[in-house]
């Protein structure tokens, strides 16, 4: 029961609360430190999740449409800009990353934000040249990173994703643990181009290789490396200085999670910049940090499930007391 109102009010807080920044990606990381145990604990955790949520939904009918919510209150970020080279910038903020390579050839889009902020990306891809859209590269399924495929469609780009990203847009979704229901997305949103393994583009100088992962955050995972830049985006593979979200409805595995780390540290120098999915712009020390992070917790939860836990005795063991702080 504790548990129930506990998940009941953090999804609460989460939807409704007005806060700052620093606050959301808090209040994210919680969420995502609870998504990241109900993998661990799959069953039990997300009955829990379901009945919590059910229970807050009742209580709350001002947040009738969740997904509605979480969209409005990633768009309160503010979009920050980083160039990496004259032709390669980076667009943080509203629900995440987005990497766009600029030139002659057009603008290579990877990564949308949410919904909610397609003015304001508009305007930032507009603020970046006149050469026409010409492709919108998607990390994976997940809202955040394809809310806007649409319109940057009508504009004039390409979508390419995994296939399995396709597959995962086409059908209705539940996240338990979020409390959030995805119908099919519409036809115009869907990726027109899929791969299977890998994919290549050369564009503006600069070579895009584009590399499917074995399930991790979820089973459409890729990143793109820009290899003349010395850049990799890693997505939702990497969240840079807190808990990931690891999404077992669609194949997501903390064991995928940290063979993603390990790949991408056999590629990365000390002068590669890492992005992420979430939090700030990374490099090879902070994917370590993160991917020993993932390690020990598996680990510590592995033994407390051997030890025959509970998911709750789990929690109450506070595994994670001393990663919590960083």
């Amino acid at each position: 029961m504790a548990q129930k109102k506990g998940l009941k009010n953090m999804k609460f807080n989460f939807l409704q609360k007005q806060t700052s920044r620093r606050e959301m990606l808090r209040d994210s990381a919680t969420l995502a430190g609870s998504a990241f145990l109900a993998h661990l604990f799959p069953a039990t955790l997300l009955r829990a999740s379901a009945a919590g949520y059910a229970q807050y939904a009742q209580q709350a009918p001002s947040a009738a449409d969740p997904l509605a919510s979480i969209r409005a209150r990633f768009n309160t970020a503010p979009i920050q800009t980083q160039k990496f080279a004259d032709n390669l910038t980076m667009l943080s903020g509203p629900g995440g990353s987005v990497v766009v390579l600029n030139g002659p050839d057009g603008k290579f889009v990877v990564d949308t934000f949410v919904a909610p902020a397609w003015p304001r990306l508009k305007e930032a891809l507009d603020g970046l040249g006149n050469a026409p859209l010409k492709y919108v590269i998607d990390t994976h399924w997940h809202f955040g990173h394809t809310d806007n495929n649409a319109p940057l469609h009508a504009a004039g780009a390409t979508v390419l994703a995994h296939e399995n990203t396709k597959k995962r847009m086409s059908e209705p979704h539940d996240l338990p643990v979020l409390g959030l229901h995805f119908d099919p997305s519409p036809a115009e949103a869907l990726p027109q181009q899929t791969f299977a393994a890998s994919h290549k583009l050369q564009a503006n100088g600069e070579t895009l290789a584009l590399q499917h992962v074995a399930p991790a955050h979820t089973d459409t995972d890729i990143y793109v490396h820009f290899q003349k830049a010395n850049v990799i985006q890693m997505a939702d593979l990497f969240f840079n200085g807190m808990y990931p979200y690891i999404d077992p409805s669609t194949g997501g595995n903390i064991n995928g999670m940290i063979a993603a780390a390990d790949k991408i540290l056999s590629l990365a120098g000390n002068y590669t910049k890492i992005v992420p999915g979430h939090g700030p712009l990374g490099n090879k020390a902070d994917l370590t940090k993160f991917r020993d992070m993932l390690i020990a917790s598996r680990e510590r939860v592995q033994k407390l499930k051997s030890a025959g836990k509970s998911a709750q005795e789990a929690v109450a063991e506070k595994p994670f007391a001393d990663l919590d702080p960083v």
